[in-house]
């Protein structure tokens, strides 16, 4: 359902091999993204890039099994195109419109959750799809903004915030521990 998806098995019964190993992996994930100059940002990001760490964690004496997945997502920030000028350039203009979209549509999911909707649109976009597990209330979430400081870019940065008050307005409820018993 993404293209180029990749899981990666990390070693873990030699713990320097396995740090080393996800550092690989971290390390071929950021020269996989994609990034282009625009008229606002030298190095600016063509698409959100989400990391999925699932964890085991198993006793060995009665085979309990501690499961969980830690997510880390950079998303890529929205973009005005009168500013950025990626409107001039076609292949630029289709990645800042994928990008705002998939925002949208996070906006909508976390509008949905704050509200207490029966229905939540986690299909909307590959992002909130990726996402879905760790919104839908078996986790928690933290969320940090940048901000450009710059008197220019106040819109965005104000765009920027009140995405954050939104976000903060969800209730996620109490996160549940994923346990499996015996051997």
């Amino acid at each position: 359902f993404v293209e180029n998806l990749t899981k990666t098995k990390i070693e873990t019964k030699d713990a320097d091999c396995g740090i080393s190993e996800l550092e690989r992996v971290m390390a071929t994930a950021a020269r996989s993204r994609s990034v282009a100059c625009t008229n606002m940002n030298a190095q600016s990001s063509r698409g959100h890039s989400v990391f999925m760490l699932h964890l085991t964690g198993v006793h060995k004496e009665d085979g309990t099994r501690v499961e969980g997945v830690l997510n880390l997502c950079d998303l890529a920030g929205s973009e005005r195109l009168d500013r950025s000028g990626a409107g001039s350039d076609a292949k630029r203009l289709k990645e800042t419109q994928s990008i705002n979209k998939s925002l949208s549509c996070l906006g909508d999911v976390f509008n949905a959750l704050a509200s207490g909707a029966a229905h939540v649109p986690y299909r909307n976009s590959k992002l909130t799809y990726l996402l879905q597990d760790c919104l839908s209330g078996d986790g928690k979430a933290l969320m940090f903004v940048n901000l450009s400081p710059t008197i220019l870019s106040k819109h965005e940065s104000l765009c920027s915030l009140r995405f954050a008050q939104r976000v903060n307005k969800v209730e996620l409820g109490k996160a549940t521990k994923n346990v499996k018993y015996g051997k």
